[in-house]
């Protein structure tokens, strides 16, 4: 499967940006899939974790009702919704999608999208 993940841009502190992961090959049902981010200086981190079923398992405490993931089976989309957002989100956001189980360490990740830069200026 290939990832194409896009909607970054520059937003003032509070505001919203949607991310999309698209996916072609392989529909989305046969991976689990995850949202990680990576600021300047910093480890990967993972912020959501959706299962095959595209049920939500995990957010990260940082993210945690300012963040929701969805998934649309229809498009073979992964969106990522981020409201209240705070100059500390500022990173580089990736989607990824792994086979079978879901995971939380990027490493286990075996897709990668090429990343889009969130910048929220304060």
């Amino acid at each position: 499967v290939q990832l194409q993940a896009s909607g970054g841009g520059l937003v003032q502190a509070g505001g919203s940006l949607r991310l999309s992961c698209t996916a072609s090959g392989r529909t989305f049902g046969y991976y689990a899939q995850g949202w990680f981010r990576q600021a300047p200086g910093k480890e990967r981190e993972i912020i959501t974790v959706l299962n095959r079923s595209g049920i939500v398992i995990y957010y990260a405490d940082s993210v945690k009702g300012r963040f929701t993931v969805s998934r649309d089976d229809a498009k073979n989309r992964v969106y990522l919704q981020m409201n209240s957002l705070k100059p500390e989100d500022t990173a580089v956001y990736y989607c990824a999608a792994k086979r079978y189980t879901s995971s939380y360490s990027p490493s286990d990740y075996e897709y990668w999208g090429q990343g889009t830069l969130v910048t929220v200026s304060s």
